[in-house]
């Protein structure tokens, strides 16, 4: 899939200028290439240029792409649904048992499995350990945002938002998705 949102050379020089091209700042780097890429993953050639600008080896950073599980070197969809499957999340809650009801709900309304991206390159679905958000448990993290309370409705309802590029319309009290 080809998305429109193309990352560039001159993009990536740009996001490691904007931390002084400083080594240090590796993770924020690598995460705002992520961001940028439009696909949530860092291409092999960006983190070629950034050994070479940033003056560290390849193999660090792909140790760093590798171990941290908030970074991908493949593509995923534009959103990134992560189910937490921590037991406080589903035991505080009162909803204990319901961690594959929830990830059933994702994938019946995303029409895909944990793991998989949809065709159109919209929607991720991944496991997730805690958010620390258990208190609103069961939740699911899309990108920053954090959805509590997780029924069948809403879980529709954000997919419905994801697919529709419109995820900012979200109505967490009825849920749906406003055009």
């Amino acid at each position: 899939m080809n998305d429109a949102r193309e990352l560039t050379e001159d993009a990536v020089l740009k996001i490691m200028e904007g931390y002084g091209n400083d080594s240090q700042q590796l993770i924020a780097v690598l995460l705002d290439i992520q961001a940028a890429s439009g696909r949530n993953y860092v291409d092999r050639q960006w983190a070629l240029l950034a050994s070479k600008i940033l003056a560290v080896p390849l193999s660090k950073i792909f140790d760093v792409l590798t171990f941290y599980a908030m970074f991908s070197v493949t593509p995923r969809g534009e959103y990134l649904i992560e189910i937490c499957q921590s037991a406080p999340c589903h035991f505080s809650s009162g909803c204990s048992g319901r961690a594959q009801q929830v990830v059933d709900w994702f994938e019946g309304a995303a029409k895909i499995k944990m793991g998989q991206t949809s065709a159109d390159g919209k929607i991720t679905l991944a496991r997730t350990s805690c958010v620390g958000a258990c208190e609103i448990g069961p939740v699911a993290k899309i990108g920053d945002d954090v959805f509590g309370d997780l029924n069948g409705e809403k879980v529709t309802a954000l997919v419905k938002c994801c697919r529709e590029g419109n995820l900012n319309q979200f109505q967490n009290e009825a849920p749906q998705c406003q055009n």
